[in-house]
């Protein structure tokens, strides 16, 4: 039995970015002290989710990946001996912007990122005005726990990125989210678990919780959290999150589970690549 213990975290946003790093720091520091051997936060976690309006301020809130944060957060990394997921408002250079999620390994080394492919721009997800689309692929990141990829919040929607990261071989897929009320809920219900059981690995879903009325006044989206982990039997591994509070999540998964999905439902052997050609025609 290979058994990994995952920490994924949901806050609400504090009001200014230091605190919300000094935050997220203490999550961290909480999930180690419960033996947790990888952490990963929430979608743009060192801020607000600023799309929810269209302002040129926000831009101030890109940085260079690797850069600040994600020295900073590889340091602790390195101390408390854990694999970091790292979701950031990543500058590229001028204009080049993106929506990203670092991964740290456990010994502090900088592993690489996975830009956020799909954008929303919509009302309150005005997401085209921050970010230009993700053009890195699906990569996956051999680290400390495992094979592990990404997908960020309105990527969930799309089955394509699900499979190609399962098809590179991911055991464990991190999913943060900015996910706000409404068809939201029962899609945040079923689509993880649907992927899982599809791809035949684990998924584990963050998601941003309570208003950020401290940024956006009557204008906020009251996130709902409701963090959780799902394996690719897709049954819930242990409790899903608080809907309503900010919260450290531990939860342990055992990746042979996966050999024996998969053995049992042989989607991998049976699937028809040569039959699907004209999904992908333009």
């Amino acid at each position: 039995m290979t058994v990994v213990r995952v920490a994924l975290t949901q806050a609400t946003w504090t009001g200014d970015q230091e605190s919300m790093i000094r935050l997220h720091e203490g999550f961290a520091r909480e999930a180690a002290a419960q033996g947790a051997q990888a952490i990963s936060f929430q979608e743009l976690f060192t801020g607000p989710y600023f799309g929810i309006t269209q302002d040129r301020k926000y831009f101030e809130y890109a940085e260079s990946v690797p850069g600040p944060t994600t020295e900073r957060f590889a340091a602790l990394a390195k101390e408390l001996g854990m694999v970091m997921i790292l979701p950031v408002y990543e500058k590229e250079q001028a204009g080049f912007l993106y929506n990203t999620a670092a991964v740290v390994d456990a010994d502090g080394s900088y592993l690489g990122k996975y830009r956020k492919h799909h954008l929303p721009h919509l009302p309150k997800f005005w997401e085209k005005f921050y970010f230009r689309p993700g053009n890195l692929g699906w990569p996956i990141f051999d680290t400390a726990i495992g094979k592990v990829g990404v997908n960020i919040c309105y990527d969930r929607h799309f089955p394509e990125g699900w499979r190609a990261l399962g098809l590179n071989g991911a055991e464990i897929v991190f999913n943060p989210n900015a996910t706000a009320p409404g068809i939201s809920n029962k899609l945040w219900e079923i689509e993880q678990p649907a992927a899982a059981v599809a791809n035949g690995y684990f998924i584990v879903a963050t998601n941003r919780v309570g208003r950020e009325d401290n940024e956006y006044g009557d204008e906020a989206v009251n996130f709902y959290g409701s963090s959780y982990v799902v394996g690719p039997d897709g049954n819930y591994v242990g409790d899903v999150g608080s809907a309503t509070e900010p919260q450290v999540l531990v939860r342990d998964i055992d990746l042979d589970q996966i050999r024996v999905v998969r053995e049992t439902w042989q989607f991998y052997r049976d699937r028809r690549p040569d039959a699907y050609g004209p999904l992908v025609a333009p």
